[in-house]
């Protein structure tokens, strides 16, 4: 099975991606697009997209990149956000990359860019995590 329609499987089985609305639009070894459609619930107090909700795309899509190369048993053990700019837009893309996979830990790097109207990007945030491999829920 193609590592987009894995993913995208993985995707739609978490609920709270479901909720969310995130979608895997794009992916390959090492690295993962997710899109996240603006909604009004999704936003804090002054409108913007909840700095909570851009860390959890972030860490969605830094799971996944590292997913690819690493397999499916990766849990992110660290994470850091930078929130570089007010995140408003009609939609959200994170782009994830793998830095460096191993076989104990993964690192990854993200970019979320807020996507206007007329389809222009400007990043926002970013986030840099790293992953244990191998490791299962208790």
């Amino acid at each position: 099975m193609p590592v987009l329609e894995l993913l995208q499987q993985v995707n739609a089985s978490a609920a709270f991606n479901r909720w969310c609305g995130m979608e895997v639009t794009q992916a390959d070894s090492g690295s993962v697009e997710l899109r996240l459609p603006w909604r009004a619930e999704m936003g804090q107090y002054s409108g913007l997209l909840h700095a909570g909700l851009a860390a959890t795309v972030m860490e969605t899509a830094s799971g996944f990149a590292a997913a690819t190369q690493c397999g499916p048993q990766v849990l992110v053990t660290q994470f850091s956000v930078n929130c570089l700019r007010p995140a408003q837009g009609v939609a959200f893309v994170a782009r994830a990359r793998v830095i460096k996979a191993g076989k104990v830990q993964s690192f990854t790097q993200c970019d979320l860019f807020a996507v206007d109207a007329a389809g222009a990007e400007k990043l926002v945030a970013n986030c840099q995590a790293v992953l244990a491999v191998g490791t299962t829920p208790a």
